[in-house]
């Protein structure tokens, strides 16, 4: 049987539903050369094996796991590294090249936007272009760029411009700024501290209020949701100490909880689903298979898994529908 380099096994999903995948990655020249020119080996930096990519492998993946559309973006590491102008103009050479890819091929895809964060200025300024590019659905944030996290005040003016645009912010973890040393969790981030970063960032957007000030934004939350349906009931009950000590706003924890909308990349089954489950609403559940850095026969095992698993029928939505609704492909055949 036919292979690709990264794992892409040349044949038809058994049994699965057409696939919305809102969790996918490339790794164009541009990006792997940036980390390259800033000295940064991803593999050591995250403590995770750098896959390879190119459109074929995404094309063949697609096809053998029976996905009708799928959404780009940038992964781990961030792209600011403490130089704000080289982070912005690698960022417009990612999106250009993601919007290539749509452009370029008959396969329905789209991407989210690259932002130079935690440069505000030129994160508006980019959302602006590269949200009028072709095949762009929305952007993607870090959970912390250069240690300043989601939820920060001086994230304001960008959260106040996608509240204008109604966008779909995606979060995707990279490594905190600072990690305990000589511990295996901390010297492979995807492990636990990418969920511990995501948790961290969720929070700080729920309990900043920026949910509430900002309600047109619509978030992504990936790897079901990361800790957070383990600590939402926590936070809600310790909300009813800190409030009226005046230690936190008054913010409805489990109703911005259920606002989010969670991608299932990861080990959803058998646990992080279940849990997932109890703080979220059904209908923003989106499916992301995390390719490349998964390798096929893994994400379509996890695929068979989600879908034929005892969880099926009520995150049925989540194959298709649900992100179709979200991203305005509700009424079209794709």
């Amino acid at each position: 049987m036919p292979t690709c380099d990264s794992g892409c096994v040349h044949t038809a999903a058994q049994g699965l539903p057409r696939l919305f995948d809102v969790h996918q990655h490339v790794l164009p020249p541009a990006y792997l050369d940036a980390l390259a020119r800033a000295g940064i080996d991803p593999a050591r930096e995250d403590g995770f094996p750098t896959p390879s990519w190119d459109e074929l492998d995404a094309r063949a993946f697609a096809e053998g796991a029976n996905i009708g559309f799928s959404l780009f973006s940038i992964s781990s590491p961030h792209v600011n590294w403490g130089d704000d102008a080289a982070s912005a103009e690698v960022c417009r050479a990612l999106n250009d090249y993601m919007s290539s890819l749509c452009a370029s091929c008959d396969a329905p895809r789209g991407f989210a936007a690259v932002l130079p964060l935690p440069d505000v200025a030129s994160s508006i300024a980019e959302a602006r272009r590269a949200l009028a590019l072709q095949g762009a659905l929305g952007v993607k944030v870090p959970t912390n760029a250069c240690g300043t996290y989601l939820g920060d005040p001086s994230l304001d003016p960008l959260m106040a411009y996608l509240d204008t645009r109604h966008a779909v912010v995606t979060i995707h973890p990279t490594k905190p700024a600072a990690v305990p040393a000589g511990q295996f969790a901390a010297r492979h981030a995807p492990l636990f501290e990418f969920l511990a970063d995501t948790t961290r960032a969720v929070l700080n957007l729920v309990t900043e209020g920026v949910l509430d000030r900002y309600p047109n934004v619509r978030w992504v939350v990936p790897h079901c949701g990361a800790f957070v349906p383990e600590v939402a009931h926590r936070m809600d009950g310790i909300s009813h100490v800190l409030v009226p000590a005046g230690m936190m706003s008054n913010v409805d924890v489990l109703l911005a909880v259920r606002s989010l909308y969670f991608d299932l990349a990861g080990d959803a089954e058998p646990v992080m689903l279940d849990a997932l489950l109890k703080v979220a609403d059904p209908t923003h559940l989106l499916y992301g298979s995390d390719w490349p850095y998964t390798p096929a026969p893994l994400a379509l095992r996890k695929a068979e898994a989600l879908f034929h698993g005892p969880h099926a029928k009520v995150i049925e939505g989540a194959a298709w529908q649900n992100a179709a609704r979200l991203y305005g492909f509700w009424q079209v055949s794709l």
